[in-house]
C-alpha cells in the first residue's frame, strides 16, 4: 500500500527541490514533477517527490481526517502549531 500526505512547502532550494514542513517535521522532496510551487504551497509527497499542489483547505481538511483516523497526530491538521 502506498501512501502520499500533504505537507506544507517552507523552503525552495536550487535543482527542484524543497523543504516540506509536516507537524514539524521538515524534510527534503523533489519538485521536479509539480510546476510553480511557492512557499507557504501545500504539496501531495510520495517517497520525496512532490506529486501535485493542493489546495490548502483540502490538504488542511485531510491532515484532521488523518489525525481522526489515529494515522497522524491532531498537530499536523492545525497549521498554527507549526
Amino acid at each position: 500500500m502506498c501512501l502520499a500526505i500533504p505537507a506544507r512547502v517552507v523552503e525552495i532550494a536550487e535543482n527542484d527541490q524543497a523543504i516540506v514542513d509536516l507537524g514539524g517535521v521538515r524534510k527534503d522532496v523533489s519538485l521536479a514533477l509539480v510546476e510553480d510551487v511557492a512557499v507557504g504551497d501545500y504539496v501531495i509527497v510520495h517517497v520525496g517527490y512532490a506529486l501535485t499542489r493542493l489546495d490548502p483547505e483540502e490538504a488542511e481538511k485531510t491532515l484532521a481526517l488523518m489525525a481522526e483516523a489515529g494515522l497522524a497526530t491532531q498537530e499536523l491538521a492545525d497549521p498554527s502549531a507549526w
